[in-house]
């Protein structure tokens, strides 16, 4: 067994491609098994001009030192997974979920293993050949098809769909007890609220017949055509024309998703994807200000008029007119199951009925979440085209996106696109931050428990180096600003003692346009703070600097997504100019020594790191020779400071939560507790809040484990007469 990044203990790798016993017991001097024992390997005699090392185990490693390094980069993105990608060694992992994804973009098994062999310094082991030709050898086999609203799978063969049939699940799933034929092709149509199911289970993990999802949209004459084109001015970058020609590789639309960094132009192939289609589109985001910047991109990059694109969220019901146009919408306005206005309600039921020949998912590692899972169902669409930059979730769900969307078509390397000068260059920091002694005490202390991160996290040294860094970068550099922290009582009292505006949940979305526009264009407004709601989807293009205050625990996805803020290539990249310095942009997470708030920190940063980034560690902010000039220097202060977390409740120092599903950092979905402020006629009613009432009693699991609430009492006759009739 190796060892991780600072010390910690690499897990032990289970072998991807079989899970035969190793018959070598011997283990190495950390008392694991010798996985890195390369000794079998038989190198050819002109291994030096080959980029590549395959192990038995699926593991491939590539040295990027090689001629050829961006042709195997580009091969080993189409058939394998990602793991690790520092500056001198990438290492991939073959998968059946990458195999799948190869395929589905048009290589055949054989293009897959000679050139993979051609590549490689030493023989092929006669394991991976066999992996590779079982997990793609069933690809293509079953279709999944939409007519009419029904989905019907389809085969050439109807012995596989016998075979298929022959699965519980399957079986269920079919409405008819029939088998049709139509063309040389035979098929049966299954229950839409089990496409998901049926999907799943003809993955390659299990049936191995993983459905082809493909739409001709060329010869669609049932759906009408959307009147739309690129602009002129649109020019996609060289690595957004390859993710594309990856989904419309065969002149037909594939269902996918595509990985791009943020700031890298997801927009613009999403734009694109709707142009050449040419059909309705239905594009979801995360919030309404995301719905407001997809709105915007589409009328930048494409030739829509306004009357063909529609807003729909809490403030803005619109429709577009004709028979085909673009929406642009939530997730949670099309998942919720709550009751709506009667305007909301004509317009959900249009989206569920209509024939989508696009279904556009942002921000797409969101989907598996078990609320927002349920567009996948309620919307019926032709093709699904899912965009991220962070393919990635702590409760380990992301592989479901296999068969919610479809596999990954494309994936964008980010020191890649770094180098070429596509997205900013940016300057990884963790600052450490002593606690201060009368702090640190309240952390040690028991009863303070469910105040240790507030108190890490108001660390008075933690505070000096935060307003030391805005200083710094506002009045020496002319730097744009972004201060994040999940924590509302550290967001609220950094923002108001240093005199900037915040933005948070409960911030109306007139206000947030408003707040992000003067950050955007006023000189004076160069610092903004910004709770969790800002990790996804907001374009602030002139923000260069982020500092890192508070955080979800060990989320990488969220360090990855927060990183993406300051990603967008600055202008003197674009422009070609010379380069005054190495780095444009600086991402700071400040983080208080001796803490818990250590370890996440470290687990944090292990996805960009895998991108090839890295952290130094600076010790000394702020500076030795600083003095009152900055805020919480006399003990008195933080005493005082001290006292305001300690008397605070323990609901007013807590993480916000947002509307986003959030898992924490260990895979568990983290639970949810709304607080907001109203007055006693809502409470009571007159704003058409109501209280929900639910069982005290303990819960009992039922037959097959299913947890049930009895919902009456073992004795009527021991209840008061005025509720004996509650339960009858």
């Amino acid at each position: 067994m190796g060892v991780g990044e600072k010390g910690q203990p690499r897990k032990k790798i289970k072998p991807t491609i079989t899970e035969v016993e190793v018959e070598d017991e011997d283990e190495d001097e950390f008392g694991g098994e010798l996985m890195n024992d390369f000794t079998k390997l038989e190198l050819k005699p002109d291994h030096e001009n080959r980029p590549l090392w395959v192990c038995c185990d699926g593991r491939v490693f590539l040295e990027t030192s090689s001629p050829i390094y961006h042709q195997a980069s580009d091969f080993l993105i189409a058939i394998a997974e990602p793991v690790s990608r520092p500056n001198s060694i990438h290492e991939y992992n073959l998968t059946p979920h990458s195999l799948y994804a190869a395929v589905s973009v048009s290589l055949q098994t054989h293009t897959i293993i000679s050139v993979l062999n051609k590549l490689s310094k030493t023989n092929l082991p006669k394991e991976v050949v066999d992996f590779i030709q079982s997990s793609t050898s069933n690809y293509g086999k079953v279709k999944l098809v939409l007519k009419k609203n029904r989905y019907f799978i389809e085969s050439p063969c109807p012995l596989v769909l016998k075979t298929l049939l022959k699965d519980d699940v399957i079986s269920r799933a079919r409405i008819a007890n029939t088998i049709e034929e139509e063309e040389a092709e035979y098929s049966f149509e299954i229950d839409p609220a089990q496409v998901e199911s049926v999907k799943q289970r003809c993955l390659p993990n299990a049936l191995n017949y993983p459905m082809l999802e493909e739409y001709d949209f060329r010869n669609d004459t049932v759906n009408p055509d959307l009147d739309i084109e690129l602009k002129i001015n649109a020019q996609p970058r060289p690595y957004q024309v390859k993710s594309l020609s990856k989904m419309f590789g065969n002149g037909r639309a594939r269902s996918g998703i595509i990985v791009l960094p943020c700031g890298a132009g997801k927009s613009l192939v999403g734009v694109s994807a709707a142009t050449r289609i040419n059909k309705s589109c239905l594009c979801l985001a995360t919030n309404a200000v995301s719905v407001d910047q997809w709105a915007y991109q589409f009328r930048l990059w494409s030739t829509i008029r306004d009357d063909q694109i529609c807003r729909f969220t809490t403030d803005s019901k619109e429709q577009f007119r004709g028979d085909a146009g673009v929406v642009v919408t939530t997730y949670n306005m099309v998942a919720f199951g709550g009751k709506r206005s009667e305007e909301s309600e004509k317009l959900i039921e249009q989206i569920r009925n209509r024939e989508w020949g696009l279904l556009l998912l942002d921000e797409v590692h969101v989907v598996p979440a078990q609320m927002f899972r349920k567009v996948i169902s309620i919307t019926k669409s032709h093709c699904k085209l899912g965009l991220t930059a962070t393919l990635v979730r702590e409760d380990e769900r992301i592989t479901d996106l296999n068969f919610l969307i479809g596999p990954k078509l494309y994936e964008a390397n980010w020191s890649d696109l770094a180098k070429g000068g596509f997205i900013a260059n940016v300057q990884c920091a963790e600052v450490w931050c002593p606690m201060t002694k009368e702090f640190f005490a309240e952390y040690l202390k028991q009863e303070n428990h469910r105040k240790r991160k507030a108190l890490y996290v108001m660390n008075p040294n933690k505070f000096r180096a935060c307003e030391f860094l805005i200083r710094f970068h506002e009045q020496q550099r002319d730097d744009k600003i972004i201060v994040f922290s999940d924590n509302l009582f550290a967001l609220t009292e950094y923002s108001m003692r240093l005199r900037k505006p915040m933005i948070y949940g409960c911030t109306s979305h007139a206000e947030r346009m408003k707040i992000l526009e003067a950050f955007r264009t006023n000189p004076e407004v160069n610092t903004i703070f910004l709770s969790k709601v800002g990790d996804n989807s907001i374009d602030i293009p002139e923000a260069n600097v982020i500092i890192q205050i508070s955080s979800h625990a060990g989320s990488r996805r969220q360090e990855a997504q927060r990183l993406g803020r300051i990603l967008r290539a600055k202008r003197a990249r674009l422009q070609g100019g010379s380069k005054t310095e190495e780095y444009d942009a600086f991402f700071y997470s400040l983080v208080s020594t001796d803490t818990q708030e250590m370890y996440y920190s470290t687990k944090r940063q292990q996805f960009l790191i895998d991108q090839g980034y890295s952290f130094k560690v600076i010790t000394n902010l702020p500076p030795p020779d600083s003095g009152p000039e900055l805020s919480y220097y006399h003990v008195g202060e933080q005493l005082e400071l001290l006292g305001r977390v300690l008397s605070a409740g323990d609901d007013i120092v807590g993480m916000e939560e947002t509307e986003e599903e959030e898992e924490d950092s260990d895979g568990k979905v983290a639970s949810r507790e709304n607080r907001t402020v109203g007055s006693m006629s809502t409470y009571s009613g007159a704003k058409e809040i109501i209280y929900m009432e639910y069982s005290g009693g303990q819960k009992k699991p039922g037959a097959g484990g299913v947890v049930q609430t009895k919902s009456k009492p073992k004795d009527l006759s021991k209840r008061h007469v005025l509720f004996k009739k509650r339960y009858v």
